[in-house]
Order: structure tokens, then C-alpha cells, then sequence
């Protein structure tokens, strides 16, 4: 049986799918840390939903959070596959619409901008490995892919999109390449399913238009991860 754990940073992201799968909280597990796991079976897949926790009354947003998440995850339940399923803003020049779908096929950091050589640049950015099956995921299941970009801030800077663009990135997120990072440090694989709640050339506030499309967006997170799920059980068994 396949170990698979989900990475979620927020509970309306995490609920609809948490709810389908009738997962049970399993109380306390990483105490005295606030990350919270929910557990249960799917067919062949022992699955488990780690959320990072709140702290000051809110969810536990960002990298650092994610980062430690991740970690903790991978020392206590040492799944075979981690996915990093969340919300993302995106590009309507690049074909996006609200709740669409997307699989990272590359990962990387938008706002880690630290001057030097080369090597200082590339440590920086990260672009980091994504599961090798994940493009071919994509197309069982006719998703969209592109390339996710993770920075600290809700809201985006001149300087922000311009490493975006010049770097290929078409999603941008705060999670994703934080989660990468770690799972870089412990050669797990990483998959990433991304829903969009916000356009970032779409004219609207970031914050508003988030607001208004995350109960569609985390909706449409569950019904995807419905398709997933067997799709994982298959391409494992090709390994």
C-alpha cells in the first residue's frame, strides 16, 4: 500500500476534500506543533492531509509554515508521494480562468532576489524537481500544466513579475517551491495540483478576488483530486 500526503495550507482548501474521503482527525499527532493530519484509506493509497495549523486565530500561510509542515510530515509518516494541493493566482495572457486546474510541471521562487555569482542566483530562484510522472498525470487526466512560482506575499511587485515572466512561471503561489525545498533536502517526490482564485493581470485587488473564488476553487481542488487518486494507484504500479 502507497503512502501518499497531502501538504494543505488552509482548511477551506483542505475541507471539501477532507469531507469526500471521510478522513479522521488524528489528534495531537504533532504536538506541540499546531500542523493538524486527517487519515484514511483510498482504495490501495493510505492517505494522509497535513494542514500547517493556525497561529493569532488564522491559518498558517507561507513558506515558513510550509517548510516545517513538509518536514515534520516526512519524518512521521514517511509517505512515498507528497502533494502540495493549494489555490494559486495565474495569467489570463496565458489562457487562465477561475478554478481552473493545473499540475506543476516545474517549481521555483519569485522573491528570493540575493546578488553574487551564479550560484548564489541559482540557490535563490530554486527551480526545483517535481515528480517525474507528473506531466504524464496531466495527460490521463487532460489537466493543464505550468510552472509555479512561491513568494512570502499575497500581493506582487513590479520586481515580482518580471522574475515570473522571465523565468517561465505561469502560476504563482506561497507554498509550493517552500514544500519542494524540503522535499529536495529528503529525495521525496513532490506532485502539485493548483487551483486558480485570482488572475494577476485579471485588474482586479488580489485579496477581493481571492476572497470571492476560493470556495469554487477549493471545490474544484476536491473534484480533481477525485481523479487523481486512482490515477496515482495506476502510475505507481507502473513503477
Amino acid at each position: 500500500m502507497k503512502k501518499i500526503c497531502y501538504i494543505v495550507a488552509m482548511r477551506a482548501e483542505a475541507r471539501p476534500f477532507i469531507e469526500e474521503y471521510h478522513l479522521k482527525e488524528v489528534k495531537d499527532f504533532f504536538a506541540p506543533y499546531p500542523f493538524l493530519l486527517y487519515q484514511g484509506i483510498a482504495g490501495n493509497i493510505e492517505l494522509s492531509v497535513v494542514l500547517n495549523g493556525e497561529q493569532h486565530g488564522s491559518d498558517l500561510v507561507g513558506c515558513e509554515a510550509a517548510s516545517i509542515t513538509t518536514y515534520a510530515a516526512i519524518e512521521r509518516l514517511h509517505p512515498d508521494l507528497i502533494v502540495n494541493s493549494g489555490t494559486c493566482g495565474a495569467f489570463k495572457a496565458d489562457g487562465a480562468e477561475i478554478a481552473d486546474i493545473y499540475i506543476g510541471n516545474a517549481v521555483m521562487f519569485h522573491d528570493r532576489r540575493v546578488p553574487g555569482d551564479d550560484a548564489w542566483g541559482t540557490q535563490a530562484l530554486g527551480n526545483y524537481p517535481v515528480w517525474s510522472k507528473a506531466e504524464e498525470l496531466a495527460r490521463l487526466l487532460d489537466f493543464k500544466t505550468g510552472k509555479v512560482t512561491t513568494g512570502s506575499s499575497l500581493d506582487m511587485q513590479p520586481v515580482d513579475l518580471e522574475i515570473i515572466r522571465s523565468n517561465g512561471g505561469q502560476l504563482k503561489d506561497m507554498e509550493a517551491a517552500a514544500i519542494a525545498f524540503t522535499c529536495s533536502l529528503t529525495q521525496t517526490p513532490i506532485l502539485i495540483v493548483k487551483s486558480v482564485t485570482d488572475l494577476c493581470d485579471g485588474g482586479e485587488k488580489t485579496f477581493e478576488e481571492f476572497s470571492k473564488n476560493l470556495a469554487a476553487a477549493s471545490q474544484a481542488l476536491r473534484d480533481a483530486n477525485k481523479r487523481i487518486i486512482p490515477k496515482l494507484e495506476i502510475v505507481f504500479d507502473e513503477e
